[in-house]
C-alpha cells in the first residue's frame, strides 16, 4: 500500500468539514450490527428527504425492470435506499474504521483468474460498477490483491485529504480520473487498477450501447486503457448477502478483449455490469441519471 504524505488543510474555512469528518470517523467505529440497523433507518429518511433522487431511481427501475409491477418496483426502491444507508456506514468503515467484522463470512471466488491474467507481469484492469458496496468490497479485495483505483477528486479540500488518506490505508495507489498517463504507466508496470466505467460521462470518448435494454451513453475507456497498456481485463462482482456477509467474484472478459471494435468491447463491459446489477438489484446505484442522454437528444427523465 502507498503512503499519503500531503499535509491536511487546516484553515478556519475547513473546520465545518472537519467536524463532519470527525463525526463520520466516530460513527465508523460503532458495532457493525448497529450500523446496519441505523443504515436501514437512514435510508428510509433519505428516501423521503431526497425526492428528486427518489424519482430518478424510480424512473430507472421502471425502465430497467418493466416485467415488475408497480408494487414490486416500489419494494425494490425501498430496499435500494436501505442499501444506500448501509453503504454510508460501509464507506466510513472502509476509510476510517476496521473491516475485521466484515471479513467474517467473506467469500472470494475467481482469484485463479487474477493469477492467470498477471502471468508474465501483465497489468490488469479490474472492472466493476457503481454499487453501494463498492468501497468496502474494494477494501476487502485489497486483502488478496494490490488494487489501485481511479477516482473523482472531491471539491472540498479537507474531504479530499481525509478520503484519500483513508483509501491509501489499503490501496496500492490512487489516480485522479484525469491522470491517464499515470494510470497507463501503472498498468504497463504490471499494476492492478480498479475501474468503474458505468456512469453517463460528462466528457471522454463514448458510444451508445444497451444497458437493461435501453441505449446508454457509455465510456469506451476500458477498451482504450486495455489497448494502450496491454493490460488484461477482469470483471469484479461484489455484493452484500442477506446474512450480512459479502461475496467477491472475479471473472475474465472474453478471449481476445480488447478487440479493434470499441463499441463491441464497451457493450461487453456494460453487459457484464448489467449481470452484476441483476444479481443484487437493490445494491446498484439507481439514483444516478444513467439514461439522461439518448441518441435522439432526449432524456429519459
Amino acid at each position: 500500500m502507498a503512503e499519503h504524505r500531503e499535509k491536511p488543510p487546516l484553515g478556519p474555512r475547513h473546520w465545518p468539514t472537519w467536524l463532519g469528518i470527525g463525526a463520520m470517523a466516530l460513527l465508523a467505529r460503532l458495532p457493525w450490527p448497529l450500523q446496519r440497523a441505523l443504515g436501514c433507518g437512514i435510508g428510509a429518511l433519505l428516501r423521503r428527504a431526497l425526492p428528486s433522487r427518489r424519482r430518478i431511481a424510480a424512473r430507472n427501475l421502471e425502465l430497467c425492470f418493466p416485467e415488475l409491477d408497480a408494487d414490486a418496483r416500489d419494494a425494490l426502491l425501498r430496499r435500494h435506499f436501505a442499501a444506500i444507508g448501509i453503504g454510508l456506514f460501509e464507506f466510513a468503515r472502509a476509510w476510517w474504521g476496521s473491516v475485521a467484522p466484515l471479513r467474517r463470512g467473506l467469500v472470494v471466488e475467481g482469484l485463479e483468474h487474477m493469477d492467470a491474467a498477471r502471468a508474465g507481469g501483465r497489468g490488469v484492469i479490474v472492472v466493476s460498477g457503481h454499487f453501494t458496496t463498492l468501497e468496502v468490497c474494494g477494501r476487502l479485495m485489497c486483502d488478496h490483491v494490490p488494487l489501485a483505483g481511479m477516482y473523482r477528486p472531491h471539491a472540498q479540500p479537507a474531504m479530499e485529504w481525509a478520503v484519500r488518506r483513508g483509501r491509501m490505508r489499503y490501496a496500492a495507489a490512487m489516480f485522479p480520473k484525469q491522470d491517464l498517463r499515470g494510470t497507463v504507466r501503472h498498468l504497463k508496470r504490471g499494476g492492478l487498477l480498479w475501474y468503474a466505467p458505468d456512469q453517463d460521462p460528462s466528457r471522454g470518448e463514448s458510444v451508445y450501447v444497451p444497458f437493461f435494454g435501453q441505449p446508454a451513453h457509455s465510456l469506451t475507456s476500458t477498451h482504450q486503457l486495455a489497448r494502450m497498456s496491454g493490460a488484461a481485463v477482469l470483471f469484479f462482482q461484489h455484493a452484500r448477502r442477506e446474512d450480512g456477509g459479502y461475496t467477491l467474484r472475479l471473472f475474465p472478459a472474453s478471449e481476445g478483449y480488447p478487440s479493434r471494435d470499441a463499441t463491441a468491447d464497451t457493450a461487453e463491459v456494460m453487459a457484464a455490469i448489467e449481470a452484476m446489477a441483476r444479481a443484487a438489484p437493490e445494491q446498484y446505484l439507481w439514483i444516478h441519471r444513467r439514461f439522461k442522454r439518448q441518441p435522439d437528444g432526449s432524456s429519459a427523465y
